[in-house]
């Protein structure tokens, strides 16, 4: 065995964890069609936004569906950030919201946070807030962690 130079690195150790690449967010049909941009994607926080106009119900304001199916994408991308550390993904299993307060115009942010990162099943919190920083909508999403499907 030869020993390794300065500029050469070591190899590593047989039992070493594998290391695997982060999942990178990549947004659906129904995420630009709501006009969804992302901010910051990491384990730690996922932040995007969404306009509020081509978003609102019939009554002028943001729908709630448009903030349930956004809330649920950014707290589902930051469960598969998290799996994909395993070599595994994230399936959604329970989603609830509430609604604090409306917007009828501006940008709404949206920003997901851990409450549990585990090896089976991670739990987050969604903040919806508007551009002054009122909290719009507050949601909770688990997810089951499950080996990838080739």
């Amino acid at each position: 065995m030869t020993a390794p130079t300065p500029n050469s690195p070591e190899p590593a150790p047989a039992h070493a964890p594998r290391q695997h690449e982060l999942w990178k967010i990549t947004l659906g049909e129904l995420d630009e069609k709501l006009g969804v941009k992302i901010l910051e994607e990491s384990v730690e926080r996922v932040v995007a936004t969404m306009p509020v106009e081509g978003n609102r119900q019939s009554f002028g304001l943001l729908h709630g569906g448009a903030s349930l199916a956004v809330g649920e994408a950014v707290g589902s991308w930051a469960a598969v950030i998290h799996a994909s550390t395993m070599g595994k993904t994230a399936v959604g299993v329970d989603v609830s919201a509430t609604h604090h307060r409306s917007a009828r115009e501006g940008t709404v942010t949206i920003t997901a946070t851990p409450i549990h990162l585990g090896g089976t099943l991670t739990t987050h919190e969604v903040l919806i807030t508007n551009e002054i920083g009122q909290r719009l909508c507050t949601l909770r999403i688990t997810n089951l962690l499950m080996r990838r499907h080739k």
